[in-house]
């Protein structure tokens, strides 16, 4: 090539300005890595045949030089990751069918990964990833660190959070529920019924909208001008096992509560079990408030009230933003949306027994 020809860098190879104003092509990358550009463009891809200490200093370079490929170029799977901490119950079965209703009819499937409890998911994952390019992913109640976020990003795959468990970012596109709405309003219906001694089983304290959702609890009694005892506040797991445990502990005490706000719906049943087992009737002896509004909660015995949480709405609302964000230029703006919560009344409340 003489001086006078221009460089011909293919646009898919191109990786954003650095904060000099340089911009770098992956054959630059490549000799700063020490291995030939077919290399990078392997890493690129996620391919497999590159070894680890390779692959690490080829991605360690490419987020260095910020690079990021030009998304209308990027060939995608006809796929949308969705990936669970855990992937059990009802709960699950509503989020992946909101995520199902929008893939279906944009034409495309949906992988599901399970990250065994913790809330980000393992590197392999994110290399597998990398390696199917879906049109986007969904990660509900998980998070990503900085190494799988550059990751998927150079690769232009984006990425949405759905009910994060923590903060994610400014930059994390997030959907969530007015939680601490919920659990105001769960609480202040007891309050209104009579209740003055109630009981709370939360989420994981490390959960963002487990905390949201004693904050307002605790917010409802404040207002009533009622005591927040912290030996009625237990920290559960979500789990039902864990309501039945908690339940009873605190149904058993000489001076129980007359109601207790369980911060989700399987919890709440786990403590229906325990007033069973302690002789206990529901509402009579004691109410019980849940949070989600599974479709197994209108057919418990009695209905259960509960905080409706519009889970498949908000899968599909995760879902259409991924695919929105696949489908722009432009670095995803900061978007946080929360759907609203409603409390639905059914027979698990009523006003406390006389003493």
């Amino acid at each position: 090539m003489t001086p006078s020809e221009p460089a011909q860098t293919r646009t898919e190879d191109r990786p954003t300005r650095r904060a000099a104003g340089q911009t770098a092509t992956l054959a630059e990358i490549a000799r700063e890595a020490g291995v030939s550009a077919p290399t990078v463009s392997k890493v690129l891809n996620g391919r497999a045949d590159v070894a680890p200490a390779t692959r690490a200093r080829v991605e360690e370079l490419l987020r260095a030089h910020g690079y990021r490929r030009r998304r209308a170029e990027a060939t995608r799977s006809p796929l949308i990751d969705l990936v669970f901490h855990e992937l059990e119950s009802a709960w699950a079965m509503e989020v992946i069918r909101g995520v199902e209703n929008v893939a279906r009819d944009a034409g495309l499937s949906v992988v599901l990964s399970e990250s065994a409890g913790r809330l980000t998911p393992g590197r392999t994952w994110a290399d597998q990833v990398a390696a199917r390019r879906p049109h986007g992913v969904v990660l509900v109640l998980s998070g990503l660190d900085e190494s799988q976020r550059a990751l998927l990003t150079s690769r232009s795959i984006p990425f949405v959070v759905m009910d994060p468990a923590g903060d994610p970012g400014a930059d994390v596109p997030s959907i969530g529920a007015t939680n601490w709405q919920g659990g105001l309003a769960a609480t202040r219906h007891l309050v209104e019924l009579g209740h003055r001694r109630i009981g709370a089983i939360s989420g994981p304290a490390q959960m963002m909208c487990s905390r949201a959702r004693i904050d307002g609890y605790r917010a409802a009694l404040e207002t009533a001008g009622l005591p927040v005892e912290p030996g009625l506040i237990m920290t559960g797991d979500f789990h039902h096992e864990t309501g039945y445990r908690l339940g009873r502990e605190l149904l058993a005490r000489p001076d129980r509560p007359t109601a207790v706000f369980a911060g989700n719906d399987l919890q709440a049943l786990g403590c229906y079990e325990a007033a069973r087992e302690l002789g206990l009737r529901i509402p009579e002896d004691v109410s019980v408030v849940g949070f989600d509004d599974l479709p197994v909660a209108r057919w418990v015995g009695p209905p259960l009230t509960t905080v409706r949480q519009p889970l498949t709405e908000m899968a599909e609302a995760a879902a259409r933003l991924v695919l929105e964000l696949g489908r722009s230029e432009e670095a995803p703006a900061a978007t946080r949306v929360e759907l609203a919560t409603s409390l639905v009344v059914r027979t698990s409340t009523a006003a406390p027994p006389v003493a």
